[in-house]
């Protein structure tokens, strides 16, 4: 019976991520596109909008980081489900930008609350009960909901529905998905005990200088992660030769993404988590940066693997550690490295907006995200050989144990 709810709690933060993160959040990525063609909406517009959802995303972070009491973020986590729902539907009953903004800023608010409210709950509840404390499959919701976005997306293209009922129909699959969602996730003080429950949970606050460059090179991966999860299907419709590409370019994005947070739990235990970070970030440079030089579909699709490959394993180990740091309040650690992700996600589409509108592609933008990332490597470089909560994060990942 353990391992059977087990599986389903963990089941319970797969359909929240698909859809909080991969519906409310992720759609529009392959519908802008479609909505710039049926629609008003600019490059300028696109990316302002884009800002507010991670805008929304921030602030969800923030409320996170200032919760402690487990009912209340079971309660939030709840009313996140019904907000993504909500705020989908919505986005196709009106074309006026302040109603579309608030939307998109309600819509990354939810998406907070899979991606850290239910990373918190979740996690809390696998230490308490004896499972290892690992987030990978709670995640790999993140590439399903873009796999489900971007296949979705194209089915609808091809059924000839407008940019209106592509959001209707999303709506319809996130309410379907949200009963398992809200029904599978025990609710704190109701779950029988078990002797792991018992678990006196020590928590290890890391050093200042592991804070303040954690956060800094967190912020680097924001910047880096948000320029083509937001634009990268929008880049590829607008080479010639790929038009009409897009929609598989993005599902290889979230395809590699599946497996990737499992496999970058498997690649911390071997080299620990600071190695571990060191490579997704370098292999992510090369996946932002291929487009500018080669524009081949190959290029395309190898360039969405290593970018689907790496971005959710970067937010993964972040997390993981910080749950490692945090155990008995991890969304604490989790909201505060999040809020840094963040700010860069509310700077980068709109900068990067700007600039397309104005030069008329977006490799400026490329290349400044990848110059970020490799910012961010150079941080974490810091970090590994001067700081010794980062060197015991490592030691712990390689030596843990393996519970039941």
């Amino acid at each position: 019976m353990g391992q059977v709810q087990r599986f389903q709690v963990l089941l319970a933060g797969v359909f929240s991520q698909i859809i909080c993160v991969g519906i409310a959040r992720f759609s529009y990525t392959p519908l802008l596109p479609v909505m710039q063609e049926q629609s008003w909406l600019g490059d300028i517009d696109g990316g302002w909008l884009a800002a507010v959802n991670y805008g929304g995303y921030m602030a969800g972070a923030l409320l996170a980081a200032s919760l402690s009491d487990l009912k209340v973020k079971d309660t939030l986590y709840r009313a996140g489900l019904i907000l993504a729902v909500v705020t989908t539907v919505a986005m196709g009953l009106t074309e006026n930008f302040w109603l579309w903004a608030i939307l998109r800023f309600f819509s990354g608010l939810s998406s907070a609350g899979s991606m850290l409210i239910a990373s918190g709950l979740i996690l809390n509840w696998l230490i308490r009960h004896g499972h290892r404390s690992e987030l990978g499959i709670h995640f790999a919701g993140v590439g399903l909901g873009i796999i489900v976005a971007a296949l979705l997306c194209e089915l609808m293209m091809q059924l000839g529905l407008n940019w209106q009922e592509q959001w209707y129909w999303f709506a319809i699959l996130a309410a379907i998905l949200a009963v398992p969602a809200w029904r599978w996730l025990p609710r704190p003080g109701v779950v029988s005990a078990t002797s792991a429950s018992t678990l006196t949970l020590q928590d290890s606050p890391p050093t200042r200088k592991f804070m303040w460059l954690m956060m800094m090179a967190y912020f680097c991966a924001g910047y880096g992660y948000v320029i083509s999860a937001t634009f990268i299907v929008t880049i590829v419709e607008r080479i010639p030769q790929l038009t009409g590409m897009g929609a598989l370019v993005f599902a290889v994005v979230g395809l590699s993404a599946v497996p990737a947070v499992m496999n970058w739990d498997l690649i911390a235990r071997r080299l620990g988590y600071l190695n571990a970070l060191l490579l997704a970030y370098g292999l992510q440079i090369a996946g932002i940066i291929l487009p500018t030089f080669f524009q081949s579909l190959e290029v395309a699709l190898f360039s969405a693997l290593l970018f689907g490959g790496t971005f959710i394993g970067c937010v993964s180990l972040v997390l993981t550690m910080a749950g490692r740091l945090y155990p008995s309040k991890p969304t604490k650690l989790m909201g505060k490295m999040t809020l840094s992700y963040g700010a860069a996600q509310m700077i980068a589409p709109a900068l990067t907006g700007i600039i397309a509108e104005r030069t008329g592609h977006y490799d400026i933008g490329l290349w400044l995200a990848g110059g970020f990332v490799a910012i961010g490597f150079l941080l974490l470089v810091a970090l590994k050989l001067t700081d010794p909560t980062a060197q015991a994060l490592d030691d712990s990942g390689k030596a843990q144990p393996q519970p039941a």
